[in-house]
């Protein structure tokens, strides 16, 4: 099997949700997984039935902050342990790795671009990476073979819904 490179983009609902579910399928086919999740506080309703089948799951502490939200040394500290979750990662052997809103962590500088641009473009022969966020850096849709752009046409956030867990996360 040939690696591939997805990558799950744009402003619409959609993405993570994209991504785990390749990550379900690959599950599924006996595949080994891992996943990182960037900027996000792994309280999301997903992981636990994945790590239940199997997958290696990375991701932040309880009660992370919005980037926007932190102080510089905060921001430090987050940088840090978003490369430490993925150094983790990339040390577990996979079929498939799963980085959830990476094209985030990377515009926002929370993840060490040579440290992405190795688990995407060094990759193990053989293994299929699967990235997710918003306006995705140049080199990482010059390098996907896969490209899904997600469009926001209408979302009940707009009207003040608030994120429903099983739903938004």
């Amino acid at each position: 099997m040939s690696g591939l490179v997805h990558l799950y983009c744009g402003d619409g609902k959609g993405k993570t949700t994209a991504a785990m579910g390749l990550a379900l399928r690959a599950l599924g086919a006996g595949l080994r997984v891992t996943i990182v999740q960037f900027l996000k506080d792994g309280q999301s309703a997903e992981l636990a039935p994945l790590r239940a089948l199997g997958a290696a799951v990375y991701a932040g502490e309880p009660g992370m902050k919005f980037v926007f939200q932190m102080t510089e040394a905060e921001k430090a500290a987050a940088r840090a342990e978003q490369n430490a979750l993925l150094r983790a990662a990339l040390a577990e052997p996979c079929d498939l790795l799963v980085l959830d809103e990476a094209c985030a962590a990377a515009a926002l500088g929370m993840v060490e671009e040579p440290l992405l641009k190795t688990a995407v473009l060094d990759r193990p022969a053989g293994r299929e990476v699967c990235l997710t966020g918003r306006d995705p850096a140049p080199w990482l849709t010059a390098a996907a073979d896969y490209i899904t752009e997600m469009q926001c046409v209408r979302h009940p956030y707009d009207r003040g819904v608030p994120a429903r867990r099983g739903i938004e996360f």
